[in-house]
């Protein structure tokens, strides 16, 4: 009768115990499952963006700048891009906006009739700065959302 008393016990108790196991791994499988997913979600959407800065032209007190989308993604949420510019020595981020002041702000229009930044399309960056740019080396860098990035030294005279 104690052998069966104990065996039951045994029975009773490796069942608690499976369950209490499944209770405790499952969630963290599904945990890890989706933190994977996000993760390969994000390094796809790299590998798919790129842009190319393509020209660059001083205006005025402005500076323009057509940056293509060269990747296979469409790229949203441009206004949330970073833009960086100035001489070589001493550039800074750019805030984006509308209108200014405060100066120097940028903006962008989406060149060919296009209403989103697909694939071969290109953008046209404004840099709206207070006064025209003084003779010298200048560098303008771009980097949207996901970190992707192209920059340009060139020239004003």
């Amino acid at each position: 009768m104690d052998k069966i008393i104990v065996t039951v016990l045994l029975i009773v108790a490796g069942v608690v115990a499976s369950i209490a196991l499944v209770n405790f791994v499952y969630p963290a499988i599904s945990r890890s499952e989706g933190v994977i997913v996000g993760v390969t979600d994000a390094v796809n959407d790299r590998m798919q963006s790129q842009i190319k800065i393509i020209q660059v032209a001083k205006d005025g007190s402005d500076v323009h700048v057509w940056v293509k989308n060269v990747g296979t993604a469409e790229i949203g949420s441009i206004e949330r891009s970073d833009v960086f510019f100035g001489p070589t020595d001493n550039f800074s981020r750019v805030v984006y906006g509308s209108s200014g002041p405060p100066y120097p702000y940028w903006n962008y229009q989406i060149e060919g009739g296009n209403d989103s930044w697909k694939p071969a399309v290109t953008i046209k960056v404004s840099i709206h700065m207070e006064s025209a740019p003084s003779s010298g080396t200048y560098m303008v860098k771009m980097v949207i959302p996901n970190g992707i990035s192209d920059e340009r030294v060139f020239g004003v005279q």
